[in-house]
């Protein structure tokens, strides 16, 4: 008799199983890195109605919105726990994104990161729920306390490696589900899009500087890094305000 879960071949979960376990005990062949101290140094550091770095400040307003949009239709559509976490998450972000661009440091920057790992252990809990079974509800609170836990590791013992899986893991496995794992829900490929839309944020992020050269001194590019971010998760709340039950369930 086949080894299935949900109908389909069960060596797609121990996959993933497998990715999870084999990515965390890679951090142990990594080598140790802390924060570069460089990296508080962004490029529109202009100041305007009292604000400092004022574009990085301000372009967190998308973050509030957003997250209030997602909670609004979670609570509508009487979504899972996990999606409001996610979404409660980044309205999060959008405080703790601005209160460490106002005065980049270490200390700010916890607070910046804190809300992120909610988003990303969140979305990642829920998605293993839909693709594979209800069981992982009972992952969300160890999730949570992961994402939180290799922030403050970070900061008091300046090593990244923890926070950096936090952050890779749950797109990899995320990329696996949609990949081999059929969905309960239509609509998908918006997530495709999220992930599209994180990825050039990540890029302009990286290129802060040579962007707002290229724009003339207009727009850096962490800023558009935020608004960039703003308009994946943008995707994923529209994504769970027009999907429907799937036709192959």
């Amino acid at each position: 008799m086949k080894d299935t879960v949900g109908g389909y071949p069960k060596w797609r979960e121990y996959l993933l199983f497998a990715i999870v376990v084999f990515s965390f005990a890679a951090i142990f062949f990594t080598p140790k890195f802390g924060q570069d101290p460089a990296y508080h140094d962004f490029a529109d550091k202009r100041a305007w109605l009292g604000i400092p770095n004022f574009g990085d400040v301000m372009s967190n307003i998308p973050f509030v919105i957003v997250g209030l949009l997602g909670r609004s239709i979670c609570l509508k559509r009487r979504s899972a726990i996990e999606w409001t976490v996610m979404f409660v998450g980044i309205t999060l972000v959008s405080v703790g994104s601005a209160y460490y661009h106002w005065s980049p440091n270490n200390a700010t920057l916890v607070w910046d990161r804190l809300p992120m790992t909610i988003g990303f252990m969140s979305l990642l809990v829920a998605l293993l729920v839909e693709h594979i079974g209800p069981g992982f509800h009972r992952l969300l609170i160890p999730a949570l306390l992961a994402g939180i836990t290799s922030v403050f590791y970070w900061f008091y013992f300046d090593d990244l490696r923890f926070y950096a899986w936090i952050q890779a893991m749950p797109l990899l496995v995320i990329a696996v589900l949609l990949a081999l794992l059929p969905g309960r829900y239509t609509h998908r490929w918006l997530l495709l899009v999220a992930l599209a839309f994180y990825i050039a944020a990540k890029l302009t992020e990286t290129y802060d500087a040579k962007v707002f050269a290229l724009t003339g001194s207009m727009i850096s590019g962490h800023t558009i890094k935020h608004l960039l971010s703003a308009v994946g998760i943008a995707a994923i709340w529209w994504m769970l305000r027009v999907r429907a039950v799937s036709s192959e369930q």
